[in-house]
């Protein structure tokens, strides 16, 4: 549908409250899953980006990569093995993991932002010695558990009006590699530099009361709520260490954290610049509506 210049100028006055709300605050999105994969959802995220950091956002892109890695080490004839959901990785699949998070897709959205007028650095765990890790458990090899976070590298790239792209491996003192849940990484990020907000780009719509019902999303929850409807079990699965994070990252005074469904065009903007959302919002405190 063609906007006329009347409406396409109501669209700008409708989003001016929210572009004074993030001005000049830092908002991290942590990128992964379908709108990774998919070069068309891949554009628009990226423009998203680009558009929120020229308005006057401070935006961190921090990102994963799964499939690719998978991919990546079948070329290389090994197969993935995972335990409790996570990647079992020796010290030969932990330098493919660098390779692929640091090397292919770290610089290939740094390229795609850069296309779309956005200025962009690329940066990991490594650099500045950002994210020190020690091994989270003996059975999963260099999984690493987050012991120590340096937020510095990321605050100077955006000081000098540059986008953050950050890829999740660890390292430490010796020199070893770890592969970063991507999740973990990102709440970690956000907490530290005290984000305005943490978008967590999914596969899903959210948190669905029913989860064959789109119409039951649940657009907020209060973080004492979350042990409930893990009880209940609408919070399932993969889910549960998602929201994990969210949690986490209010914990650490982010303050609002969002879960939205990536697969939807311009979801970003749709969360960030209107009334309506599209995801699900978590936010510290109790609901007294109960």
């Amino acid at each position: 549908m063609e906007l006329t210049n009347a409406q396409r100028a109501q669209v700008l006055i409708h989003a001016l409250p929210y572009i004074q709300k993030y001005y000049n605050k830092i908002i991290v999105i942590k990128y992964g899953g379908n709108a990774m994969i998919s070069e068309e959802l891949k554009d628009a995220v990226m423009g998203d980006i680009v558009l929120l950091s020229l308005i006057g956002i401070k935006v961190v892109l921090v990102h994963g990569g799964g499939t690719e890695i998978t991919e990546m080490l079948g070329n290389f004839g090994k197969n993935s093995e995972f335990v409790d959901g996570l990647r079992v990785t020796d010290k030969e699949t932990a330098e493919i993991v660098r390779m692929v998070l640091s090397g292919k897709i770290n610089k290939g959205l740094v390229g795609l932002l850069g296309a779309k007028g956005g200025k962009a650095i690329g940066l990991s765990g490594f650099d500045g010695m950002m994210i020190k890790a020690k091994p989270m458990d003996e059975r999963l090899g260099y999984v690493g558990d987050i012991t120590e976070m340096n937020v510095q590298p990321i605050l100077d790239v955006l000081e000098k009006g540059y986008i953050p792209v950050v890829s999740t491996i660890g390292c430490d003192d010796e020199g070893n590699v770890y592969n970063i849940n991507a999740d973990t990484a990102a709440a970690s990020i956000a907490g530290r530099l005290g984000a305005e907000s943490l978008i967590s780009m999914t596969d899903t719509s959210g948190i669905l009361r029913d989860k064959n019902d789109p119409s039951t999303l649940i657009s907020k929850i209060y973080v004492s709520e979350a042990p409930q409807l893990v009880k209940d079990g609408i919070i399932n699965g993969g889910m549960i260490p998602k929201v994990e994070c969210c949690i986490e990252a209010i914990r650490r005074g982010v303050r609002k954290v969002f879960i939205i469904d990536g697969r939807i065009p311009h979801s970003i903007l749709i969360e960030t610049l209107t009334d309506e959302g599209i995801g699900t919002m978590f936010v510290s405190g109790e609901n007294y509506e109960h």
